[in-house]
Formats: structure tokens, sequence, C-alpha cells
């Protein structure tokens, strides 16, 4: 995928659902991985020319571990001109050694949120884009509906009151598939995620189940997809 096909997926969903006004001041959140640096670049180079006006700034939350080296991110927002901050926590120690927790997604992905979001107030941002793409909102869905019994995907954009910021997934249209193209042709500098439980979790059961029900039934994901976005799921915007 070229930069001007991630724009247009980026534009669409912005414009969709109304995600940014004049003035804002957005955090985007980096994990280090492709999806986050792809998103990083798609805000980037929108700001250039979008009609309403905005800031940038990237957060990225270290979870502790130490063979995690952000060197090549730092260049990168440089590169760029986008002020980037690094918030060091322990909480892969709380998480695998204090608590040795068996399931440790759901819990990780709550205290990283909550760092995340609390930086970006810090910083006087009023929201905070995060990085998931249109298999990411499928995954969801069939995770919900598979462990919890109903159908749900967190919505396009979502206010925090207790907060008081505001979420928002730019990249809600962007398959999965493009977001290795980008990386492939633009030679990301992706850092690995070092989490001892990466690529054995639910959302990589899912995430295979997909792939495999895409194969035996073409187009299955994208209609998948539409059935979230005109499933008037709580929360949405209508």
């Amino acid at each position: 995928m070229k930069l001007q096909q991630l724009l247009s997926y980026t534009r669409k969903a912005i414009d969709d659902y109304k995600m940014i006004q004049p003035g804002d001041k957005i955090a985007i959140g980096i994990s280090g991985g492709k999806d986050s640096l792809t998103l990083l670049y798609a805000l980037k180079h929108l700001q250039r020319f979008y009609p309403s006006p905005f800031e940038l700034i990237a957060i990225t939350v270290n979870l502790g571990y130490s063979e995690f080296n952000l060197d090549k991110i730092k260049a990168l927002c440089q590169e760029l001109d986008i002020s980037y901050y690094v918030v060091n926590t322990d909480i892969a120690q709380i998480i695998f050694h204090d608590r040795k927790e068996h399931s440790p997604c759901s819990l990780c992905a709550k205290m990283r949120k909550g760092a995340l979001n609390q930086k970006a107030k810090e910083l006087g941002c009023n929201k905070v884009a995060y990085a998931h793409h249109k298999d990411d909102i499928v995954e969801t869905m069939l995770l919900s509906l598979i462990y919890e019994g109903r159908f749900y995907s967190f919505s396009p954009v979502t206010y925090l009151d207790r907060m008081d910021l505001t979420v928002i997934r730019p990249m809600m249209y962007v398959p999965e598939a493009d977001v290795i193209g980008f990386h492939n042709r633009y030679q990301l500098p992706v850092e690995k995620n070092p989490c001892p439980v990466d690529g054995v979790t639910r959302r990589e059961y899912v995430k295979q189940l997909l792939r495999q029900l895409n194969l035996e039934n073409p187009g299955v994901k994208n209609r998948m997809f539409t059935a979230i976005v005109n499933g008037k799921i709580p929360g949405w915007p209508t």
C-alpha cells in the first residue's frame, strides 16, 4: 500500500465519524509495532493538508522490558518533527512476576492505556489516537461473540468522561494486509514485541480463525465489518 491509499482510508474514517476538530491536540499511542507506526505516518502527512488544523505528539508506554529499544522510533519522530515521550513503567514486573497472571492481556491493556491517557492529559491533549485497524475491529467482535456471548466491538470514537479524553481510531478502514504492505514498502522501524505471551493469546486464535473463514468464504471478513458498522452497537456514533 502506498501512502496515498493510506491517507485516503484514514481521511474517510476521520470525516465519516468527525474524529478531528480544529485545535485538537492528539496523542498517538506508539507501541513500536507496524500498526502504530503506520498511524504515525498517516496522521503526520494528513496534518499537512487537512482543513481542520491539529497538533500531534507521540507517546510510548514502556512496560519495563530491558530488551525494548526505542532509538529508531525516536529517530523517526525527529525525522517527522513530532514530539516524542516515553512513559517508563513496571507493568511487566507487576503482571508476570508480582501477580503471575495466567491471562495477562486484559490487565496489561488496561494498565497500558491508563498510563498513556494520563500522560496525554499531562501534556495537554484532548484526544488519543489508537492504531486499531479493520481486522482488529472484526476480531474484537468475534472475541466478544465467542467468549462473552454478545455482539460488540469498540467504537471509532469513544469519550472517556473520567479522563475528559476522546479516543479516536483513524485506521478503522485499513485492512491489516495493507498495513503489512505499507510497513514493507516504507521500511518502518518496527521494534519486536518482547511480551512472553505474544502470539499465543485468544486474539491470535481468533485471528487465525478469521483467516480460515475468509479463505473458505471469500469476502466474509468484509461482510462481518459491514455488519458491525451497521449493527447499532451501543456506544457507536449514530
